[in-house]
């Protein structure tokens, strides 16, 4: 039987896969494009991360089903009952821009939906934050090895992390419900990737985040990175694990992905 630390190997492999297409930047060769929604773009390199990544863990993984930003759900002929979960460019319009906040972003569920290693690489910031459920959540940065365990509680000038939809509907709803969710925060973040906002709540460089609207891929691995360092966690729940979520119309009614204390009483499970 695998266990959770036997799965994070294949992630970390395979985020670093991804990754490492993502170092190749070529602002003369992103090959952009618009996925339909004003601001949600897709490069070259979003399409070849996620090949990377779906290689590595098809090879150690064959019978595991796959959901892909870019691809989609594919599952083989007979399922173990394991999915992943990947983002091969979480941040695509920071990295179009050459700013430095984009990951590849990797995780697995078991078939009841529990997350069970997540792995966050993000080469430009010469970060790795990754968990296996059970054993905590960790920082490799700079040759070291930092265990991570939230935000410093209490602190003063707390910052809250958030984001905004490419929906202007759903982006309406976020900025009328703002005051509320920012309430009793020094300031505010707005980082452009959900999957580092979540892992730098876990390190403790935001105090808290919470964002309506966001797909799967961009919260399963933050968000179990978060968990692991001991924060509260509110991530929406699947409707179903084999294909990754809810319809698109639920997406917008109860989509919602939240980490720190100083949000549990707004966002209840």
């Amino acid at each position: 039987m695998t266990g959770p630390e036997e799965f994070l190997d294949v992630a970390k492999e395979a985020a670093r896969a991804g990754a490492r297409v993502l170092s190749g930047r070529n602002g003369e060769a992103l090959g952009v494009s618009n996925k339909g929604a004003a601001g949600d773009w897709v490069t070259a390199f979003d399409l070849a991360a996620e090949n990377a990544v779906r290689e590595v863990i098809t090879a150690a993984r064959p019978g595991d089903s796959i959901t892909g930003e870019e691809h989609g759900t594919t599952r083989p002929a007979n399922p173990t009952g394991y999915r992943w979960s990947i983002d091969p460019l979480d941040g695509t319009t920071n990295f179009i821009r050459n700013i430095v906040y984009y990951a590849t972003s990797v995780a697995v569920a078991d078939a009841d939906g529990a997350w069970l290693a997540g792995v966050v690489n993000a080469p430009a910031l010469g970060r790795v934050y990754y968990a296996a459920r059970g054993a905590g959540a960790w920082l490799e940065e700079g040759g070291r090895t930092t265990r991570l365990d939230g935000p410093v509680p209490g602190r003063t000038g707390q910052i809250l992390a958030t984001g905004f939809s490419y929906d202007p509907a759903v982006r309406s709803q976020q900025a009328a419900q703002f005051a509320e969710l920012a309430d009793g925060f020094a300031d505010v973040r707005r980082l452009g990737s959900a999957a580092l906002d979540l892992c730098m709540v876990a390190d403790g460089t935001h105090d808290a985040y919470g964002e309506r609207g966001l797909n799967e891929h961009d919260f399963s691995a933050g968000a179990l990175i978060a968990e692991e360092a001991g924060c509260w966690v509110r991530r929406p729940r699947l409707t179903s694990p084999l294909d990754g979520g809810p319809s698109d119309q639920e997406r917008l009614d109860a989509w919602t992905c939240a980490a720190g204390l100083e949000l549990s009483g707004r966002f209840p499970l």
